[in-house]
């Protein structure tokens, strides 16, 4: 439960709801209540880890490895996380994963309180912390739709949003006053509490038994999927590319605003009211940003959003403590900007059986490039100074508005069909194979009119893509030696069982368009054939 982008569920057309609806229902309410606290302490904790390295006189470079830390395990196992929330029971695994931040979180307290904490200790437990957040962060996306009836799934989205912005906005303030009135170890406390009341939350709710674990995918074979469908994927390639290109000059801020604070001589308290005016910013986008995409394009907003937060670095660089107030305001509503275009875009463009997946790929090159960018502008700040390094990040974000004029999200983006298709031919074989046998040759042979065999050829590459980004492999097409008209499309699948779900659970309206359009240029029907590894 952390600042980690939370990608809201899609919803074509939902009824008209109060945005506040799903906070009449106990069980939503309840979780809510605790995921907020939860995110509040998390903030509080980050806050206290880099005041104290600020009072240990801790060089810039190891104050920017405070967010290097939480962020790195984004990294290393956010797709691993996504294949988790698919396959073990997600209540249990939320558990779990809240008792072992708890006793990291009490473990730090206690060392703090004794007087024994040490800028390398503080960086292990928060890189521990950022584990266990990573490990748990699909898994609470994934419920949300459990603890509201569909109509109200929009609405609980939103307020999912609010849980992580309004701790943003919330955290640092309370951390500021808590700091100066009674200490870093008291804010790690009030942090480890958070996590206890969450799992309390937790095994309060009694969700009903998890259905369909035992026919989930394996775990390896589901992490290849979900990487095969990501690669193969260019509109959600697109989304990945504009997340990397905003967040790398992004973490410049978030990582460098305690030197700011020192800049303008603030207290721990004047810090959180730095912090906390981005999250105010943050919390007035959840509501406003639904109104500016009425007016104006996902593109636009993209590019002006990166224009603000160029202003909220610069602000940050030079501006008298009041100004920068206000255009850090700005700067958070600019960050919820991104946040939510680039969000929206991916859930919308994603089919729901590999959406957990590729979500988890979009928190790791997100998180990642926050954390490669935290360490990058830290090393700059090191050497040429933190002004310089907050103005080279303002300048690479006015390259990054520029540049949606020639990357701008593409075409079919959150308007493609991803319904399920269930339209694949039942292959049928002279025997049943396993689930496991495999490899499998997929051999599918066209009789194409000459004249039509170049249109066929753009339609089939469209097609080729589709089978990469639902489980094939090795995709060819081939033009046959002895009949001008026959051409053969082939593309190995790694088991029978990848193969069927290929069929009826990857299959998409999306998919079903492209072959259609193949079998417009056809004669007759196609002829599938399927081979088996035999040595």
């Amino acid at each position: 439960m952390t600042g980690q982008p939370t990608a809201a569920p899609a919803a074509a057309a939902a009824p008209a709801v109060s945005p506040w609806a799903p906070l009449a229902r106990t069980v939503f309410r309840t979780l809510w209540f605790a995921q907020l606290g939860s995110n509040i302490g998390t903030w509080m904790q980050t806050v206290g880890a880099q005041w104290f390295l600020v009072e240990a006189h801790a060089d810039s470079i190891v104050i920017a490895l405070v967010q290097t830390a939480s962020l790195v395990p984004a990294v290393l196992f956010s797709l691993p996380a996504g294949v988790l929330a698919d396959s073990f029971d997600r209540r249990k695994l939320l558990i779990w994963g809240s008792v072992a931040s708890a006793v990291l979180a009490v473990a730090l307290t206690i060392v703090t309180a004794a007087g024994a904490l040490t800028a390398p200790l503080l960086l292990l437990v928060t890189l521990l912390l950022g584990v266990a957040s990573t490990l748990t962060s699909p898994a609470w996306q994934a419920i949300q739709p459990e603890l509201v009836p569909r109509e109200e799934v929009v609405a609980a989205a939103a307020l999912g949003g609010v849980t992580v912005n309004g701790a943003r906005a919330i955290g640092p303030a309370l951390a500021g006053v808590v700091l100066s009135l009674f200490g870093t170890a008291v804010v790690f406390g009030i942090n480890a509490l958070s996590f206890v009341v969450a799992v309390v939350a937790l095994i309060w709710w009694r969700r009903p038994q998890q259905q369909g674990l035992d026919d989930r995918e394996r775990f390896l074979p589901a992490l290849r999927a979900g990487v095969r469908y990501t690669l193969s994927a260019h509109l959600v390639r697109r989304i990945l590319l504009r997340s990397v290109l905003f967040a790398f000059p992004a973490s410049a801020l978030w990582a460098l605003l305690p030197l700011t604070a020192t800049r303008l001589g603030l207290d721990s308290s004047g810090y959180g009211l730095l912090l906390g005016a981005l999250g105010v910013g943050a919390v007035a986008g959840v509501f406003l940003l639904p109104l500016a995409r009425k007016r104006v394009s996902d593109n636009a907003i993209i590019a002006a959003s990166a224009v603000l937060f160029a202003a909220g670095s610069a602000a940050a660089a030079f501006a008298p403590f009041v100004v920068a107030l206000v255009v850090l305001a700005i700067a958070g509503l600019a960050w919820i900007g991104t946040l939510t275009v680039l969000n929206a875009a991916l859930q919308l463009t994603l089919p729901q059986w590999v959406r957990s997946r590729a979500v988890s790929v979009y928190i790791l090159f997100f998180m990642g490039s926050m954390a490669v960018g935290s360490f990058a502008f830290g090393l700059v700040a090191q050497g040429l100074g933190t002004t310089a390094a907050l103005m080279i990040a303002a300048v690479l974000l006015l390259a990054v508005a520029a540049s949606v004029a020639i990357l701008p999200l593409l075409p079919g983006t959150s308007t493609i069909d991803r319904s399920i298709a269930n339209s694949w031919p039942e292959p049928m074989l002279v025997f049943e194979p396993e689930p496991t046998d495999g490899p499998v040759l997929i051999e599918i042979a066209y009789r194409v009119p000459q004249a039509d065999q170049a249109a066929f050829g753009e339609a089939i590459r469209r097609v080729g893509d589709s089978r990469r980004r639902t489980g094939g492999y090795r995709w060819r097409l081939y033009r046959s030696g002895e009949d001008a008209e026959t051409l053969l499309e082939t593309f190995l699948v790694p088991s029978w069982g990848e193969f069927a779900r290929q069929r009826t659970q990857r299959f998409t309206g999306r998919d079903r368009e492209l072959w259609d359009a193949v079998r417009s240029y056809c004669e007759g029907d196609p002829v599938e054939r399927h081979f088996f590894h035999a040595a």
